[in-house]
C-alpha cells in the first residue's frame, strides 16, 4: 500500500490544490461523516458494479477508500488501486485498508487523466462522486478505458442536477446571504459536471466506452443526528462561501444556513433530499 506523487495534468491544478489541500484536509478528518452522508446510494452502486472474486478494480478518485475496501471484499483479495489527487484522504485510505487487513489494495496519489496505468489491466472501474473533477473528462475516461480489458466495466455515482439536490440548494442559498454566487459553465470541473446525460454519453462514447446507461436514483442524505450536529458539519464543510463576507454578513448567513438545518431536522437526524445518476458502460 505503497504511494508516490506523479504528475499532476496542469489543466487539474486548481483541483490538486483543493483536494491535497485544506478542502482535502477536512474530507479526511471527517471521512466517516462524508461517507455516511451518501451511505443510502452505497448498496445500489455496489450492485450496480457486480464486483466478483478476482476481479481487478481501478477506484477513480478513491478519497477516503470506502470503495476500494468494499471492492477488496468483494472480490475476495483481487487486486484493487485506489487513484486520487489528495494525499490527506489516501492516508485515511492507508490506514483504514491496514486496519482491516485489506492487503490487497494499493493507493497512488495521482492523476486519473493522466497515469500511466499499464494498459488492459482492469476488469471494472468504479467512482462514487469521483469522476466530475477532470478539467479534460474525455482525455481522463479515455485513459481509464486504455486500462480496462476489452468487455471491461466502468461504473459511476454522479449528481444529477443542482435543482435536483435539495442540499445543495438550501445550503448555498442559505451561505449567499442575499449574493448571487457565481455558477460553474456547462462542463467546468465539479460536482455537477456530469449531471446532464447528454453530456455523459458524448463523453463517454467520445472516450471510446459503450453507449452508456443511466439510470436514476432519489435518497435522502444525511447530515447529523442533531441540528448541532449537522450545522458544525457544513458550516465548516462551506466556509469558503462566507470568507469574503464582514461579520454582520457571516452571522447572517450562519443563521440563515442553522434554521434551514433545524427545519430539516427529525428523529431520526437531519436529512435532506438529494438524486444521483448510476452510469454503467464498458469498454468494446
Amino acid at each position: 500500500m505503497t504511494s508516490k506523487t506523479l504528475h499532476i495534468d496542469p489543466s487539474n491544478a486548481e483541483q490538486a490544490r483543493a483536494w491535497d489541500g485544506d478542502e482535502g484536509s477536512y474530507w479526511a478528518e471527517h471521512a466517516d461523516r462524508f461517507d455516511r452522508a451518501v451511505h443510502a446510494y452505497q448498496g445500489p452502486f455496489l450492485d450496480a458494479a457486480a464486483l466478483h472474486r478476482g476481479e481487478r478494480v481501478l477506484d477513480i478518485g478513491c478519497g477516503n477508500g470506502l470503495e476500494s475496501r468494499a471492492a477488496a471484499r468483494l472480490t475476495v483479495g483481487g487486486p484493487v488501486l485506489g487513484v486520487d489527487l489528495s494525499g490527506p484522504m489516501l492516508r485515511v485510505a492507508r490506514r483504514e485498508a491496514q486496519r482491516e487487513g485489506l492487503d490487497s489494495i494499493r493507493y497512488e496519489q495521482a492523476d486519473a487523466q493522466t497515469y500511466p496505468f499499464p494498459e488492459a489491466s482492469f476488469d471494472a472501474a468504479i467512482s462514487r462522486t469521483g469522476a466530475m473533477f477532470f478539467a479534460e473528462p474525455v482525455t481522463a475516461f479515455r485513459n481509464i478505458a486504455r486500462a480496462l480489458r476489452p468487455g471491461g466495466r466502468l461504473v459511476l455515482l454522479v449528481w444529477q442536477d443542482m435543482t435536483r439536490n435539495e442540499w445543495f440548494r438550501s445550503f448555498t442559498t442559505a451561505l449567499a446571504a442575499g449574493r448571487d454566487l457565481p455558477v460553474p459553465p456547462p462542463g467546468a470541473p465539479g460536482p455537477f459536471a456530469m449531471a446532464d446525460p447528454e453530456v455523459v454519453r458524448s463523453t463517454l462514447t467520445a472516450a471510446g466506452f459503450e453507449e452508456p446507461e443511466l439510470t436514476g436514483l432519489e435518497r435522502p442524505m444525511y447530515f447529523g443526528r442533531t441540528a448541532d450536529h449537522a450545522f458544525d458539519f457544513v458550516s465548516g464543510m462551506l466556509a469558503w462561501l462566507i470568507e469574503d463576507l464582514d461579520e454582520a454578513g457571516r452571522a447572517h448567513a450562519l443563521g440563515d444556513l442553522r434554521a434551514d438545518i433545524e427545519a430539516h431536522t427529525t428523529d431520526g437526524g437531519v436529512f435532506y433530499e438529494s438524486a444521483t445518476w448510476i452510469v454503467k458502460t464498458a469498454r468494446p
